[in-house]
Formats: C-alpha cells, sequence, structure tokens
C-alpha cells in the first residue's frame, strides 16, 4: 500500500505497479521467460506470422494474391516508418524510463536509458498487426492479439507505463493505415508485375497457383488444350 500512496492519484502509474507487481509475486524462471518473451520472442512470433500469411497468400492464388502481397510488404515497412516517427516524438516528450522516478518497481531488463514514451516495441507490434490486417483479417486477428500481449509484457517487465505503450499502438496504427492508401497504390502494382514474371512471380503466386490460373484463363495453353479435347469428343 506504501508503493501505491506514493504514487498518489496516478492511474496510469497505480496500473504500472498493478502489472509490474505480478513479476513480484511471479517465480525466477518466469521472470527470465518473459524478459525474453517481451524483449525478443514476441518480436520474432511476429515476423514469423507475416511470413505464414505470405506462404498461404501465395498458395491460396487467386486475383487479390498481389494485393495481399502488397500489404504484407507494407507491414513491415509500416513498423520502420513508424519507429522513425517515433525519434523525435520520444526527443520532444523525454519521458524518463518509469523505473528512474518510481521506487519499488522489479525491473526484468537492465541497461534501459533511453526515454520511455513511446514505446518502440508497442509501436513495431501494432503497426505489423494493423499491416496483417490489411492483408488478411484471420492473420491480422492473431497479429494484434501479439501486439497487445507484447505491450502487456513491456510494463510488467517494468519498461514503460501503460500509456507509453497505449501511446505506441495508436502510432503503429495510425502509420499502418493513413499511410496505406498511397502505399497500396505503389507496391499493388509493383506485386503485379512481379506476379508476371518468370523468375519472380513464385513470391506472389505458387507453381501450382499459377497453373490453376493459367488452365482457367480463356486463350491459355492449357484452356486451348481443353477446348480441343471437349471438341474432339
Amino acid at each position: 500500500m506504501a508503493v501505491l500512496a506514493e504514487s498518489g492519484s496516478n492511474p496510469d502509474v497505480d496500473l504500472l505497479y498493478d502489472i509490474n507487481g505480478l513479476a513480484k509475486e511471479a517465480p525466477h524462471w518466469f521472470g527470465r521467460v518473459m524478459e525474453f518473451v517481451g524483449e525478443y520472442g514476441l518480436l520474432v512470433a511476429m515476423v514469423l506470422l507475416v511470413l505464414w500469411c505470405w506462404w498461404s497468400v501465395r498458395r491460396r492464388g487467386g486475383e487479390e494474391a498481389a494485393s495481399s502481397v502488397a500489404a504484407l510488404v507494407w507491414a513491415p515497412l509500416a513498423a520502420g516508418i513508424a519507429v522513425l516517427v517515433n525519434v523525435p516524438i520520444r526527443g520532444f516528450v523525454e519521458r524518463p524510463r518509469p523505473f528512474v522516478d518510481h521506487r519499488g518497481l522489479d525491473v526484468l531488463v537492465s541497461g534501459k536509458t533511453d526515454f520511455s514514451f513511446v514505446s518502440d516495441h508497442a509501436t513495431i507490434t501494432m503497426a505489423l498487426g494493423v499491416g496483417l490486417f490489411v492483408a488478411n483479417r484471420r492473420f491480422g486477428l492473431a497479429g494484434i492479439g501479439v501486439a497487445l500481449l507484447e505491450g502487456f509484457c513491456r510494463v510488467y517487465m517494468g519498461v514503460h507505463y501503460p500509456t507509453d505503450v497505449v501511446g505506441g499502438f495508436a502510432l503503429g496504427t495510425a502509420v499502418a493505415l493513413l499511410l496505406s492508401p498511397p502505399a497500396m497504390a505503389l507496391l499493388t502494382p509493383l506485386m503485379k508485375a512481379v506476379e508476371r514474371s518468370a523468375r519472380a512471380g513464385w513470391l506472389v503466386r505458387s507453381r501450382s497457383a499459377a497453373e490453376r490460373r493459367n488452365a482457367l484463363l480463356p486463350g491459355s495453353r492449357n484452356a486451348l488444350k481443353s477446348e480441343e479435347r471437349d471438341l474432339a469428343a
């Protein structure tokens, strides 16, 4: 109660102590797991989710394959742009890490000397999650779930305030959505050109999906062979 009293009536700090307090009650090994998950694990999981979605899209093929792959290309680009936008925001706000101003936190990751607002991890994962949602809703919802878990981990680890995480979510979402129309307008024709390429077409559509598409296109070799068989019958 003394720690909570120190935070006053600030709900941001109160929630920080409540969530970080869970780390004090957890066993040591669980803290090490959360440290890895929150610092690296969920970022890797998000990258794997993007790759899984790309693999699924290219195998399924269809008319929307190029636009879906374009959205998947946009997702990491949006995350990178959001992090660059965060650089001047951090320098302007200059909010210290929570363990600098508040005693009694269980800090799971040492060596954090930069500013706290906005959380880069929350920004990156949410930008990737929203970018995934533009490409595929099912994978996008999973990605947004991973981003929310990342935000929880950053507060649990004692390296960010809850509002740092919320700000990261807002920044990642804003960049991914607001810049999506011009990005898709540029990337979709590019992916369609890649799809038509004999060497790089597999990046957009698998060979089996391309064969199925060619079989349905009027005037294609497979379609002409099918017509010849029908006439012979």
